[in-house]
Parts: structure tokens; sequence; C-alpha cells
């Protein structure tokens, strides 16, 4: 990863913005917008966009997009909800999926979407609650204030809120969404046109992707009905248009200490990278195994290939040795400053040593904790509702302060939505992820691990798993809500092989997550607010925080960039599309597209890039422009754009379907005229 650069460390010189930052709503810099742009976002204007726009529970973005509930996201996001309506009869992933009514519109079983209502600010809350405090009592008090606060904020279960935590700590915001959990599918195309070019083009550009899908709200049965919503743009996005993504990148880095990133780049990419290269691998061989075995470990499989291209990336960028030395130099700067001044000295001055003393207690528990409490070595879904009921059973008894997290009131309705979902659970794959899971914990943590002799016994990994699901009762929804029911006596009563797996288990997980709490994270989250909080005294705090997976607002321009002394122009069409198609995968263009070439217009734009900030979570982003339209769907980044997490490259590049190539598609391929006419800006109808 070549010429990455940021401005400094807190990205906070004025003067130095480029068409940079994940906004909050709450601090978005309409200055900054209307001085370069001449362009004025008011507050009514904010209010629309984040009112129109969504976040997927599971880690996507989307929009609303007609007055009836029609949310727009990317085919890769839905891509779960289309997986488990299908069957080895239909194969929605493969053949696609259009709802000529709205009789045919089918409920996903696992959906969660967020629609943002409020921002307050709760940092002084939360200061006051740990405030003198350090280890396992900063860490008890900070995550029992949090799960008071969403308790008192989420009044009903359509209600959810999230205590965001930003710049590491320097600021604590609460997030009050409304809550969708009823969704049902809309429109879906085929995987091969959502994803063509498959892994060889998977953050590359050009790109000739229709990668969309369409879910629909409903409430009471019924589509909900709405007045936020985004119109639809006739034209779509030009080449030097302003533009406008909102969305919930998922995570960046860029203010982590120097211990973090070499603990990023010399530890944890590099074992991370290693552990996908097998599942690669091995998924890869079970999908030869037959056309079944293929359809239900697609989405694994391109899980599994998205991650290893994206932590490359990421890699990448750390071992760039300018770059690094660019990070250095930053810290060096900001704990200069702090030590030139006494008072701030005193508060501030050994935060980066203590926080990179965790760092290395982080080093010698990292793989027990990898595969015992974060289920690493348990890569099954049989055992995820194992252990959700073992947990749920010791957790939900005590006081909602003193609960693990993921148990806290204001989480139960989208653990227990995931729980009691009837998505179908395919035995054979589980049998082996969960034997492969469980030969990776051996060899990493070795055969006389106590936890492993424990785990193991005398089976060996693919026997344990083949017992374990074969003999488990808990793909029947109804025999885990008997025992979510029955609470502790009946998790404790319950001869079920993989409860009495999970339960064997838990002391081990149990103890190496306390471990982690106490002794590394509570001393990464203390120091990373005095940190924070030296970058403010310093710096000023006019600036936009890391990721969070909390709705942001960028900004930026339709354009391209040079490669290699080359141009590469920002719009592709469909009959590039036509050109790049070999007949074969993943090059491959579906038999709808074939049969359709004759009716499209081939000049019609396809996909295009932009210079806005994107990161993983903003899949599934509307593009608007400033008149509230839709432009475009985001769906990716360049190659460059993988070592965003880390600094802002300048080739960095977002990637994007067009707003005229869907209504192209739904129309002309697709005949799915009632979807086309509730978004087109002319011809829109309300639903027959």
């Amino acid at each position: 990863m070549r010429h990455l650069i940021s401005c400094s460390i807190a990205l906070a010189c004025a003067t130095a913005y480029a068409d940079e930052g994940m906004w909050t709503f709450n601090d978005f810099p309409t200055e900054l917008v209307a001085q370069k742009f001449h362009f004025t976002v008011t507050p009514e204007w904010l209010a629309h966009v984040r009112a129109s726009s969504v976040r997927l529970a599971r880690g996507c973005s989307g929009s609303i997009v007609s007055p009836n509930g029609l949310v727009m996201t990317n085919h890769h996001c839905a891509h779960r909800c289309i997986e488990e309506l299908s069957s080895g009869k239909q194969d929605l992933v493969k053949a696609g999926f259009v709802a000529k009514t709205a009789r045919e519109e089918r409920k996903c079983p696992n959906v969660e979407v967020n629609q943002l209502l409020e921002i307050s600010d709760v940092t002084q809350r939360i200061n006051a609650a740990t405030e003198k405090l350090s280890g396992g009592e900063f860490f008890e008090a900070i995550k029992g204030e949090m799960s008071q606060i969403e308790k008192e904020c989420a009044t009903s279960e359509s209600i959810r809120c999230d205590v965001v935590t930003l710049f590491g700590g320097g600021r604590y915001n609460l997030y009050r969404y409304r809550r969708f959990q009823d969704l049902r599918l809309v429109f879906a195309p085929e995987f091969s046109t959502a994803f063509f070019g498959g892994d060889p083009d998977n953050f590359m550009f050009p790109r000739y992707d229709l990668d969309v899908a369409f879910l629909r709200i409903y409430e009471n049965g019924e589509p909900a009905r709405t007045d936020d919503y985004f119109r639809w743009s006739a034209a779509g996005a030009a080449e030097g248009e302003l533009a406008f993504i909102s969305g919930n990148p998922g995570k960046t880095s860029r203010l982590s200490t120097i211990a973090e990133l070499k603990y990023q780049r010399d530890i944890a990419l590099p074992e991370e990278l290693l552990k996908q290269a097998r599942w690669r691998g091995l998924l890869a061989e079970f999908q030869v195994l037959g056309s079944e075995q293929e359809r239900i470990s697609t989405a694994r499989l391109f899980s599994v290939e998205n991650g290893f291209k994206s932590m490359e990336g990421r890699r990448e960028a750390l071992v760039d040795e300018e770059f690094f030395a660019q990070k250095v130099a930053e810290e060096r700067d900001l704990r200069g400053k702090i030590d030139a001044d006494p008072q701030k000295k005193a508060l501030y001055g050994t935060a980066w040593d203590e926080l990179a003393a965790a760092t290395e207690r982080l080093k010698r528990i990292r793989k027990p904790l990898a595969y015992l409490e974060r289920g690493q070595a348990f890569s099954a879904r049989l055992f995820d509702v194992a252990r959700q009921l073992v947990r749920a059973a010791d957790e939900l008894p005590k006081p909602n302060r003193q609960r693990l997290r993921e148990f806290a009131e204001s989480n139960l309705p989208v653990m227990r939505q995931a729980l009691f979902s009837p998505a179908p659970i395919h035995r054979q794959l589980e049998v082996t992820t969960l034997a492969h899971s469980l030969s990776e914990m051996r060899e990493q943590l070795g055969p006389d691990h106590p936890a492993v002799k424990a785990i193991l016994g005398r089976n060996s990994p693919r026997e344990l798993a083949e017992a374990l699901v074969k003999g488990t009762k808990l793909d029947d929804v109804e025999q885990r809500r008997l025992l979510y029911r029955g609470g502790k006596s009946a998790v404790a009563a319950s001869g079920d092989p993989m409860i009495r797996f999970a339960l064997r288990i838990d002391p081990y997980a149990r103890e190496f997550r306390k471990h982690y709490e106490d002794e590394v994270e509570s001393v990464i989250q203390k120091n990373s607010e005095r940190i924070a909080r030296a970058r403010f005294a310093v710096y000023g705090s006019k600036t936009y925080p890391d990721a969070t997976f909390s709705p942001r607002l960028s900004f930026g321009r339709v354009r391209g960039w040079g490669e290699d002394g080359s141009p590469v122009p920002p719009i592709t069409t469909f009959g590039g599309a036509f050109e790049r198609d070999t007949g074969q995968p993943p090059f491959a263009l579906p038999r709808s597209w074939l049969a359709a070439r004759s009716r499209l217009d081939l000049s019609t734009p396809l996909n295009f890039c932009t210079d806005h900030e994107v990161v993983g979570g903003n899949s599934g982003s509307p593009m608007i422009n400033r008149n509230l339209e839709i432009v475009g769907l985001i769906f990716d980044g360049n190659i460059h754009s993988l070592g965003s997490t880390y600094g802002f490259p300048p080739n960095a590049r977002a990637v994007a379907v067009h707003s005229r190539a869907i209504i192209e598609g739904l129309e002309k391929i697709y005949g799915a005229t009632r979807i086309a006419q509730e978004l087109h800006p002319v011809s829109r109808t309300s639903l027959k």
C-alpha cells in the first residue's frame, strides 16, 4: 500500500481537511461543506437524511426509498436472508427473486433494521460512574452504567438504545433507534451478477456488479408507512458531482497507539490471515462435494474471501515503512506536547506506557481468549445456540448492571430474534466447520492444555463434532424455547449433548474473559480515554471519531484517479459488463442478462467510483445528491481503500451501483415493474 497520507493522528488541523471524514450527525462540518461546495447543509436536511437512512443490525447499511417502507441495501447484505429462504429445490441465491405482488414478499428469518431517532451526550454520566476507578472495578462500573443508561432509554422492544464509545472514550453518546424486525424480501438479482467478477474483482475497479437488494419493513402485518424516505434521481450520479454517503462504517483504528498498531501488524493480522487461508481451503473443498454443498456454503466462503483480502490490505498499510514512520512521528509529537506541560503530563503522561503493558498481557492470553471465549474453537451455529441458552440461564436472573453486556435488557430483543430464528441449519456443514475449528484449537493451544483435554477427552475433533451435531435437537426452535423459558433448572437438567458440551466449556471461557476484562480491556479503555483527553487538550475536538458501526455522513465527488500513469475513469456501463463476460465463472453473466441484451441501453452507467471514505459496514449505504435523491448505492471500495482503517489514502475510492442501472435492470432484465414504479420519480405508484 503506497502513499498513505494523514494530517495528524488526530486529523484535527482545520486547514488540512480533504473530502475526508465519517462524521456524526450531531457534529457535521456544515461550514466546511459550505466553504468547499457552496452548499448549505441545514438542520432540516440533516434530519431528513438521518431518518431516511437505516442500519442493518448484523453489519450493513441501507436506506428507505419509498413511503411504503421499501429498504434498499446490497445483495451481499441481504445474502443471509436470501440463503435462509432458499432450499435445494428453490435456490434464490442462484436464480434471484422478484416479488411480483405484495403477497409474494417473503419474511426474512433473522434481520433487524434500526432507524436513528436521537443522539444525546452521556459522557459526564459515564465519567462520574468510573471516576478514580481502575482495573476490574473500572470495567464493571462502565459496563454497568452503559447497561443502565440503555435500559432507561429503551422504553419498549420497538426501541433500541446503544451507548457508543467515541474517540476511544473521550466522548460517550447514546444512540436511540427505532427497531424493526419484520423485514420481507422484495427483490434480489442472481448472485452471479451481484458479485460479477467474484474474488478476482473484489476491491477492484472498473466493476460491473448489480449488487442490490430490496427489503420491506412491515408493521402489524402491513407495509410500514413513512414520510421519511429518499426520492430517486432520474439522472443519477455525474462525474464531478457533489454527493453524500449516509452509512454505518464498522471500525477504523486511526487513533490507535503505536503499541496497538504493532500488535495488529506483527501478531493479530498475520495469525488471522493464516487462519482465513485455511478456512478458504476447507470451504472450497466442501463446495466440490455437490451442488447442495456448494449452495449452503457459498455465503461462508464469500465472507472468508472478502475478509482475507481486506485484512491483507490492512497489513500492507502497516508494513509500509513510510506510513508507519509517520504514525510513530504523530504519536511522538503528541506525547512531546503533553510532556512539555507539567499539568498535562501529570494527567496523561503515563497513558501510552500503561496501554502498551496491557497489550503485552493480551499477547499472552490471546489464543485461549479467541478459541474458548470468542468461539473460534466452536464454529457451528448449533454451538452458538447452546452457548446462548447456557449463558442466558446464568445471566438473566442477575441485576441488569451485573450481566454480561450481550445479555443486558436493551440487547435481549436482537438476541432472542437470533436464538429463535427458524432459519435452516445444515448438519453436514456444521460437522465440517466444528471439526475444523476444534482441530485448530488443539493445534494452537496444544494437546496438553487443560481446556483442550476437557473438551476433546479421548475423541478426535471429527469424532466429537459428529457426536455433538448428530445428537443435538437444538435445530428444533421449540426445543430452544423450552430451554430458554425453563431457565437454569431446565438447562442443568438437559441431556442434549450440545448443551452439556457448552456447560463443560463455560468455566474455562469465562475465566479468560474475566482475565481479559480486568487486566487488558479495562486498562486499554481507561488509558484510551486519557489519550483522547490529551488529544483534545492539544488539538481540540473539531474532528470526526473512529468508525464504530454507528450512523455517519461523509461528502465527496464522483471522481476517478490515476494508476501507474494512466487515468482510471470513474464510470462503467452495461456495455462494459457484456465485454467482460467470458461465459465462465466468475465472469459469466446470467441468462437473464443475455436474454435482455437487445432491450438494454448499453450506454447506461452501471458502476462508478467516488472519493468518499468507506470501510466495512458501509455496504448498502445510500449515495444521495444535494436534493436528497438517490444517485447510487455503495457496495465496495477499491484496493487503495483497504488502508483506510489506519489513514486516508489519496487514491482510495468508494465503489457504487449507479441509480440508473438499478432502474434499467429492474425494468428491462427482471420485469420488476412494480418495484421500478415505486422508485421512479415520474411513474411512482402506490403498492398494488
